[in-house]
């Protein structure tokens, strides 16, 4: 299943995510869910493994054209100069000379004028050829209206943390007006290894309302999110680096969810995020360094 970016580049919908996932893990889980049918990796210069995505996509013996590889710059390379720089380093790690989807990984609200200036970058790696899209994530609807008026490129993605108990309505009303695509991270509820936020979580995996779905229609919980979130036209990038469970995230195409099945997980939504506040300053993280390729 594709879905067509505001600027004419298709994406596969589903993507494998590979945020914490060890290095020493993902090249096995890359190469596996590219076996296994995959054809988009969703990774970041902040997690450590881009190289290993890299030796993932190289091993599974696909050519590079098959493969949709997403990719973010982290707050530490934002200013112009140093996004430039940071394709650099990560396009060396990933082995390619192309990225098909650049994304910024923070709004960063409180240097707000060097997002600006690592999206313009972003605008000129895009007009030279060196990534097909560019992007945005974890951006709420005024740090897009600040985005759009001091840029020329609307983000083709905004990859939000989005599960039926925290679906983000204002984000993707937002993302539809500009005509952005909504890209969940956290699909199936499933990153919450995020100390000092969100301690009193509910896990979405067990919700009785999700259960019964999936009991009737012979699917897990972890599929029937998923299709949820394709029949509502978003891109999903659940993460795992268990086998059965890679296959298990793909296998979302031969079934279809009800309106009242869609309505009933849409009813599930509290409201409360799992991650990270985006416009919640955290200099300390922002500060890591991305190491050179």
């Amino acid at each position: 299943m594709e879905l067509t970016l505001n600027n004419g580049v298709t994406m596969p919908a589903l993507g494998l995510g590979v945020f914490q996932s060890p290095p020493e893990e993902t090249t096995a889980a890359v190469q596996t869910a590219l076996e296994v049918g995959y054809r988009h990796i969703d990774t970041a210069a902040a997690y450590g493994n881009e190289r290993e995505v890299g030796d993932g996509i190289r091993r599974s013996g696909l050519d590079r054209g098959d493969v949709f590889i997403e990719t973010k710059v982290w707050v530490s390379d934002y200013g112009y100069d140093e996004s430039l720089h940071a394709w650099d380093k990560a396009a060396g790690k990933l082995g390619v000379d192309q990225l098909d989807l650049l994304i910024l990984h923070q709004p960063a609200p409180d240097r707000f004028e060097k997002t600006v200036a690592a999206y313009k970058a972003l605008e000129t790696l895009l007009a030279d050829g060196r990534v097909r899209a560019i992007g945005v994530s974890n951006f709420m609807p005024h740090h897009l209206e600040r985005l759009l008026a001091e840029t020329d490129v609307v983000p083709a993605v905004n990859q939000v943390e989005l599960h039926p108990y925290f679906a983000q309505r204002a984000v993707q009303a937002a993302d539809t007006e500009h005509g952005i695509l909504t890209q969940a991270w956290s699909p199936i509820g499933g990153i919450t290894f995020y100390p000092g936020w969100g301690e009193n979580r509910k896990n979405v995996m067990r919700d009785p309302a999700i259960a019964a779905i999936a009991q009737a229609h012979g699917k897990t919980p972890a599929q029937v999110m998923l299709r949820w979130h394709l029949q509502q036209g978003r891109s999903a990038i659940p993460k795992s680096t268990n086998p059965a469970r890679i296959a298990e995230n793909f296998d979302v195409f031969g079934f279809e969810l009800s309106a009242a099945d869609l309505a009933a997980i849409d009813a599930l939504d509290t409201g409360v995020r799992s991650g990270p506040d985006p416009d919640v300053a955290r200099p300390e993280r922002f500060a890591m360094a991305i190491p050179e390729a």
